[in-house]
């Protein structure tokens, strides 16, 4: 492989690493120095994958459970034994601090481990003196995993473990703003796991839409924008794909005003900022009642200036960082732009102490914004949070129920009853009490509206990647 300071990449077709005639490289979110050479699939690359895919699922996909937990089990003893390797290219490639690289590739050796004891087994559906009927959970196929970059390795992994375990070869495209780590831990993999299970291509939008029409992949599971999903949606109904779709949420944190409201900033300032605010379930809204707004919003702020500085040692423990891209901070600064152009109040940390090199944009404060502000209105999925104050249950509901998002929220409330009634009432897929939005392993997890279709983790996330088929046993 090479050190860490001249590592070589590559494509992994049928057990083999493939290299390329052309590659791209990432930039360095803290620096804006350029990093290495990542491979771009061909069109030749991609048809030979799915070919060796589809010849390994006849083996593969008439595994025992038991075998293909054998198997991940091998597949977590990679993870863990290759974190520090692993968490170095997730730093340098997301602009992650050392601390944040090191999160990451520890969760997801426990990730699969969960995936492990999820795994489907068949079951009785019904039984009555004159039959039984038992459902079964066939695999798909080939399923082909398009990755994002904000958590490139446990995300690609999450969809690695979920279509493996259930008897799926899987291909997987990671984004080409990260993707270093996810094609090292697929070349690590090589060995413990039979050539053509699982692949990896390397490439852009392109590699991708030939991915959702070609007849040899039974399942898309792509994780991005919502504008993304809907064209992925549409290219793999030509072949009538199965879809997976965790798209874009704009989630609303709602504040009420029996909390405490030192704990309410702590969590929701850390709903708002872990990661620079680059999470799907990040905490991109909040809704904070009259009584406490000034406050909160005083404390909010403190504590802000105080936790999520700028730090440009990657080495110094911070879960705050830079934007991951040029695309995204140029995302970021329009929402920022536009709330200056409305004249809001606009609290800035280090505004004084941005690096001129790389994608840092300092944690801001927008203080109630009208509606129709971008901030309010578009997922900034940055470092920039609108508080927002509120009297009205009913009003707040409608305020946070978006028509076009609904991935997930967050009630905060001493009164449970409260919380619960509130929570059932938000239009998201995933409502958290009390904490801010942090996915678990063993809940399902998918969108309302156009924040997705279909959903991952958990065993009905499984049941996604496969059929189910149903024996009727005759008793007469």
């Amino acid at each position: 492989m090479g050190s860490l300071e001249s590592p070589k990449f590559y494509n992994i077709i049928n057990g083999e690493k493939r290299s390329s005639a052309k590659s791209h490289q990432v930039t360095d979110p803290r620096t804006g120095q350029p990093l290495w050479d990542a491979p771009i699939a061909s069109t030749q690359d991609l048809e030979e994958a799915i070919e060796a895919a589809n010849k390994a699922f006849r083996t593969w996909g008439r595994t025992t459970v038991a075998q293909r937990q054998d198997a991940l089990r091998k597949v977590v003893g990679v993870v863990n034994s290759n974190q520090a390797e692993l968490a170095e290219y997730a730093m340098r490639e997301t602009g992650k601090s050392s601390l944040m690289g090191q999160i990451e590739i520890g969760n997801t050796g426990r990730q699969i481990e969960a995936i492990i004891g999820q795994a489907l087994q068949d079951h009785v559906q019904h039984e009555d003196d004159k039959v039984k009927v038992v459902a079964t959970h066939p695999p798909l196929g080939v399923v082909g995993a398009i990755c994002p970059w904000n958590f490139p390795v446990i995300l690609s992994t999450l969809k690695i473990a979920s279509a493996l375990i259930t008897g799926n070869c899987c291909i997987v495209k990671p984004s080409p703003f990260t993707p270093y780590a996810v094609l090292r831990l697929i070349e690590l993999c090589v060995p413990v796991l039979p050539p053509g299970v699982l692949q990896a291509v390397n490439g852009g939008a392109d590699l991708g839409a030939l991915m959702t029409t070609h007849p040899g992949i039974a399942k898309i599971s792509f994780t991005g924008q919502t504008s993304t999903g809907k064209k992925v949606m549409a290219s793999c109904a030509s072949t009538l794909k199965k879809v997976t779709l965790e798209l874009a949420g704009n989630d609303a944190a709602i504040v009420c005003p029996d909390v405490d409201v030192a704990e309410a900033v702590t969590k929701t300032s850390t709903g708002a900022f872990f990661n620079a605010g680059q999470m799907c379930v990040a905490t991109k809204r909040i809704y904070v009642h009259e009584d406490i707004y000034d406050d909160f919003l005083d404390r909010f702020v403190a504590e802000t200036r105080e936790k999520f500085r700028i730090v440009e040692d990657a080495g110094v423990p911070t879960i705050f960082g830079p934007v991951s891209n040029k695309l995204q901070y140029d995302t970021v600064a329009k929402v920022i732009a536009d709330a200056k152009q409305r004249n809001l109040r606009v609290e800035t940390v280090d505004a004084d102490k941005v690096p001129p090199n790389g994608f840092w944009v300092p944690a801001t404060v927008v203080v109630n914004p009208p509606e129709e502000a971008l901030v309010v209105q578009e997922e900034q999925f940055g470092p920039v949070i609108p508080i927002l104050k509120w009297r009205d249950e009913e009003d707040v509901l409608a305020r946070a129920n978006l028509d076009n998002a609904g991935l997930a929220a967050a009630v905060y409330a001493k009164d449970l009853a409260r919380a619960e009634s509130l929570a059932r009432r938000i239009e998201a897929g995933s409502v958290y009490i009390n904490t801010f939005e942090l996915p678990n392993e063993n809940a399902y997890f998918s969108g309302m509206k156009d924040s997705g279709l279909g959903g991952e983790m958990g065993k009905q996330g499984l049941l996604s990647y496969c059929y189910t088929q149903s024996l009727h046993f005759s008793k007469v």
